[in-house]
């Protein structure tokens, strides 16, 4: 039977060999780290390579993605369809096996990672949606939601500042079943660490209140066995393995260096390596010996099909929350909940109340809500602020799991990544606020959800020059503009609480990619609309107001510059001017739509079109044409009352109504 060295050197060795032969990639982690990942995989994690979906699996984070050869190999060898010619393809295009590790790309990936410190935010917000779900779901003895979180972090992933905020949180509502693996190998690109990374790392998780098992030696299974069957014990905390390894371990000559982190090591060397451990197997070959032992398909069958069982008992006596279970985590919405936001939508515009687009996102979620028993909220330090704490909202604590409410604290970074992980989890829909401007501090966590194609919702308040009196530090300029940037990232800004409502449903129903929603601090007008109008909205943009008389020229605006755009058209139609009214609350959904629906809103013929937003005006150009004119704010903002900037500024009624003009 094979050593648990062989196995481990197996890994060692698909990864030395798939990094030399695409000449680029980190062979030093996956080296140093084989010998944790081999007790934790062979002996610990509940997966089943058959099915990577299986609710109540293990889940695996692999913060360092870098060492992405690492979790390629163990996929490999577990039995998970990533077959070897894949492992020969690493780094190659329309491989499964990319530089670093895509969800949705590899089987057995669960989330993408490489922007260093995301992983364990990821990890921390599975973690927390196990302990939601089991709170929810796990009853009269019947125990469905059971399963743990492991994460690989190394130096790099504690250097960066998300992993105090995420690891803060995590000790704050004590996530027992988070266990961090800490490859403690004390190299990083530039060398050494002890040059700039001097803390008492195991003091720092401890005044997180972490269960920290300092001093594991990553290169003795024994040692390693022993430190995960400690934290599985303290379901109190989360843990901290500090494993002290070797990077690039098996490496005669480069073992412990830098230059094993990101570079091939070289044919002589691996050979070296070959001789220094035994391993008398050509490139990529792994003898059917080790290959048996590592195979986890029949095993990972066994405990899925336990589960099954016991899930049918479940349902047999609870079938109402067993089918919800079902339904939350195939990401399915509620039977009806069209129809039903549809029928809401309509009342508002009934209602016709004039509000800040920040209270109307509240209205919205008092309306929706409800419906969505795995919508999950939360705010860094701003829920009233974002208006995001709704009635039925209840606190998630570290005494109560079981609410529906995050609070975040100041910690932008962390929310972004720890709601990236409860969509990843599976079974929560997560929406999370802070204001517009400090979308800067979460961006690299919005620009992975929308790149992971997740349904996270961010709701960003406090547009504009309309913050006021705050200043240019927290009055957004270029942040709408810069989120639009992001592909598949659907950027919301409404005007009234129609369009709030519209575009929080969309948000809702939109299962293959993230939003942000962007809302007003200052009152917004309520704009009356036809029916198919407000049926128009979900197409990102459409005709607010058609011209009075024969169409000349085109007002394109979004949230609180359509009611100047309205205005200004009235204006125009005094006049005898033909002038449409355009609001565009989602430019990027209004860009998918076929080439037919944007020409019937924005005919090629009509060359005079204004567009008003306040921020900066590049974006617009398309849409505005070469003959168009933008009106928007290219510069800082200043320090006064919302509404004396709005003047300051020229975004007022008569400057739109002059724009037209001298178009015309």
């Amino acid at each position: 039977m094979p050593t648990r060295r062989q196995r481990a050197n197996a890994i060692r060795f698909l990864s030395m060999d798939a990094v030399q032969k695409a000449n680029s990639g980190h062979p030093g982690a996956p080296m140093g780290l084989a010998d944790i990942a081999e007790v934790l995989w062979h002996d610990f994690l509940r997966h089943n390579p058959k099915d990577p979906s299986w609710p109540d699996r293990d889940r695996f984070v692999l913060s360092n993605g870098h060492a992405s050869m690492l979790l390629y190999s163990l996929l490999h060898l577990t039995g998970y369809d990533l077959p070897l010619e894949e492992l020969q393809n690493f780094r190659r295009l329309h491989s499964k096996t990319p530089g670093h590790p895509e969800y949705g790309l590899t089987p057995g990936v669960e989330t993408t990672t490489g922007p260093l410190g995301q992983g364990l935010s990821n990890a921390v917000g599975m973690a927390l949606a196990e302990r939601i779900l089991a709170e929810r779901y796990n009853h009269k003895g019947h125990c469905i939601v059971d399963h743990w979180t492991y994460v690989v972090v190394g130096d790099g992933c504690l250097m960066e500042g998300i992993s105090h905020e995420a690891a803060s949180l995590a000790g704050t509502l004590g996530l027992g079943k988070l266990i961090a693996v800490y490859d403690d190998n004390g190299i990083s690109i530039d060398g050494a660490v002890d040059a700039w990374f001097t803390e008492n790392r195991a003091e720092r998780f401890k005044a997180y209140g972490w269960h920290v098992i300092p001093q594991v030696d990553g290169h003795d299974p024994a040692q390693v066995a022993q430190a995960l069957k400690e934290a599985r014990q303290n379901t109190a905390q989360p843990s901290l393995l500090c494993c002290q390894t070797t990077i690039g371990f098996g490496a005669p000559n480069l073992a412990g260096s830098h230059k094993t982190h990101g570079a091939p090591l070289g044919d002589p060397e691996i050979q070296a390596a070959r001789a220094e451990l035994e391993w008398d197997f050509e490139p990529f070959v792994i003898p059917e010996s080790i290959s048996s032992e590592w195979n986890a398909r029949g095993k990972g069958q066994a405990l899925q099909q336990d589960w099954e069982s016991r899930f049918q008992a479940f349902a047999r006596e609870l079938p109402h929350l067993a089918a919800e279970f079902s339904r939350v985590m195939n990401r399915e919405l509620p039977d009806g909940f069209a129809d039903q936001a549809e029928l809401f939508i309509a009342s508002l515009a009934k209602e016709g109340l004039d509000m800040a687009t920040r209270k109307a996102s509240k209205v919205a979620l008092e309306g929706l809500a409800p419906m969505l028993a795995e919508l999950v909220g939360g705010s860094s330090d701003l829920s009233g602020s974002n208006q995001t704490q709704w009635s039925g909202a209840k606190s998630v604590t570290r005494a109560d799991l079981a609410g529906n409410y995050i609070h975040y604290g100041v910690r932008e970074f962390a929310m972004a990544g720890i709601m990236n992980g409860l969509a990843l989890h599976g079974g929560l829909i997560p929406y999370g606020g802070t204001f517009l401007v400090f979308s800067d501090y979460a961006r690299n966590a919005i620009r992975l959800a929308a790149l992971m194609k997740i349904r996270t919702l961010f709701v960003l308040s406090h547009d504009s020059i309309g913050v006021g009196e705050d200043g240019p530090t927290h009055q957004p300029i270029e942040h709408t503009a810069s989120l639009r940037l992001i592909p598949n990232l659907h950027v919301w800004r409404p005007c009234d609480t129609v369009e709030s409502g519209a575009a929080w449903k969309a948000s809702l129903e939109r299962s293959e990619g993230p939003a942000a929603l962007i809302l007003t601090r200052q009152t917004t007008r309520f704009q009356p609309r036809s029916e198919a109008a407000i049926q128009a909205i979900a197409r990102g943009g459409y005709i607010l107001k058609e011209a009075e008389h024969p169409l000349e020229a085109i007002i394109i605006a979004t949230g609180s510059e359509v009611e100047l755009a309205v205005q200004a058209a009235k204006d125009c139609s005094r006049k005898g001017r033909g002038v449409r009214v355009v609001s565009m609350p989602c430019l990027d959904l209004f860009e998918e739509q076929d080439p037919g629906y944007r020409e019937q809103v924005l005919p090629e013929a009509i060359q005079a079109r204004v567009v008003v937003e306040a921020g900066v005006t590049a974006p617009w150009y398309k849409h505005a044409g070469c003959k168009g004119l933008v009106l928007g704010i290219d510069r800082f903002g200043e320090s006064a009352p919302g509404k004396d900037l709005f003047a300051f500024f020229e975004l007022t009624r008569d400057r739109v109504l002059r724009a037209v003009e001298d178009l015309l």
